[in-house]
């Protein structure tokens, strides 16, 4: 039979660093902008102020590649039951700004008021009265940001992050929070 500590003595290292895969620093939405190391949470919410659907990127990536694929999850329930995946309008801002984005958008009905570029040609109406609502995601950005966990990223992982992400938009839009 042997000794039933020969196993201890069989490897240097645990078996966590050896066998386990890496996985990519892209994999886990981490990578380098100005700031250092970040990642970027792109946030859908209603007019209200409740959170949607959410989406990690790394820090480098831009905003516009994830525009379309935000808006095509989170359906809402409206009046009836009825669901409807996408809003009557849009306020974004610079970094969700092209061409292709607002052709996606006037193809499915969808208003925007999105401000222009100063390197883009074409430049169309804006309305400061309707993008001034756009205040709604950054303080929706503010209250998940008071969870430190969020804030300072302590997850290593993208999936134990959003889980993170997802247990503070529940405890914010509770009746629970306000309560405290």
């Amino acid at each position: 039979m042997g000794s039933p500590f020969h196993r201890l003595h069989h490897s240097s290292c645990s078996p966590t660093c050896c066998w386990s895969k890496k996985s990519s620093a892209e994999a886990e939405a981490l990578g380098r902008s100005r700031g250092g190391f970040t990642t970027k949470i792109h946030v859908r919410c209603e007019g209200t102020g409740r959170l949607i659907t959410f989406l990690l990127t790394p820090g480098q990536d831009s905003d516009i590649k994830f525009a379309e694929g935000l808006m095509g999850t989170g359906a809402v329930r409206r009046r009836k039951g009825h669901l409807r995946l996408y809003p009557k309008r849009l306020v974004a801002d610079k970094g969700y700004t092209s061409r292709a984005f607002r052709k996606y958008l006037h193809q499915r009905n969808i208003r925007y008021t999105i401000p222009h570029r100063a390197n883009e040609h074409h430049k169309g109406t804006f309305n400061k009265q309707i993008y001034r609502k756009r205040n709604i995601v950054e303080r929706l950005i503010n209250r998940l940001k008071q969870f430190r966990r969020i804030a300072t990223r302590y997850e290593k992982r993208a999936a134990n992050f959003s889980a993170m992400i997802t247990l503070a938009s529940i405890f914010l839009f509770s009746n629970f929070a306000y309560r405290l």
